[in-house]
């Protein structure tokens, strides 16, 4: 199983709009190296057999499927119903066009409900010629396991304060974007899981995503091989994550590629 990051941002991106200048704000990040320019948090996962799972459609999505060559997904997991993993959703009407076909996409009652009222039009029947979206909305339940484009999946609660949100485990790869605190059922979850996706948004605590020493608090439970961070902000720097990660934790970046064992 391949998993691309399509982008391992925060909400904002990396850089946020303004500056000195106007072209960016980038926080303690270096602007001369490119692992910094980091857009909105989603993830691809591929199968041998070629079905693709994406995870998350945020604003970015027509530039993140470009860059990695992304032309078809079989189905959309929604994490939660922010704008940085939802206001991409009109961008899938091209691959509608594409595939012929509308879009599985799962999430919980509440995040498609919210999907729904930002972009009814995607939840229509299809058109011919696919002018608008089409996404066939499928609810599932937090700790449900399900079957999706060709992948076993063991769906999961997290805490991000403001509303809760989807993780998931598929054999032996998690992804845990949008989190600030993870229940005891939820670690049990992830408990030997190999390769961990998992958000952290920067160096100091904050009210509602987990920050580096949280991170390598759960890391030190969960004791995975590898743990990779994602929904970065400005003051994660590339080179200052290089330096200071401790042992087996690392940066995500855009257009980054991980190989793990089919579920």
């Amino acid at each position: 199983m391949e998993i691309t990051i399509l982008g391992c941002g925060s909400s904002s991106g990396v850089p946020l709009i303004g500056g000195t200048d106007g072209h960016g704000d980038w926080g303690v990040c270096d602007p001369h190296e490119p692992r910094n320019r980091r857009t909105r948090a989603s993830i691809a996962l591929q199968v041998a057999g070629g079905e693709t799972l994406l995870v998350d459609a945020g604003p970015d999505l027509r530039a993140q499927l470009l860059r990695v060559g992304l032309k078809q997904v079989d189905a959309l997991l929604l994490t939660h119903s922010h704008a940085d993993h939802i206001m991409g959703l009109d961008e899938m009407r091209t691959l509608n066009r594409l595939m012929q076909k509308a879009v599985p996409t799962f999430g919980t009652a509440l995040t498609l409900a919210d999907a729904a009222r930002r972009f009814d039009y995607a939840f229509r029947e299809p058109t011919p010629g696919f002018f608008r979206p089409a996404l066939t909305a499928i609810e599932v339940q937090l700790g449900q396991r399900l079957r999706i484009a060709g992948l076993e999946l063991q769906l999961f609660r997290q805490d991000h304060k403001v509303m809760d949100t989807l993780g998931f485990r598929a054999g032996s790869f998690g992804y845990s974007t949008d989190v600030v605190s993870l229940p005891e059922e939820s670690l049990s979850v992830l408990q030997g899981v190999d390769t961990w996706v998992v958000g952290c948004f920067g160096r100091k605590p904050h009210p509602v995503h987990a920050h580096v020493e949280r991170v390598a608090e759960w890391v030190a439970r969960l004791k995975p091989r590898r743990t990779i961070l994602t929904h970065m902000g400005s003051d994660l720097d590339w080179a200052w994550m290089q330096a200071n990660l401790p042992a087996g934790i690392e940066p995500a970046f855009d257009g980054m590629r991980i190989t793990v064992a089919e579920p």
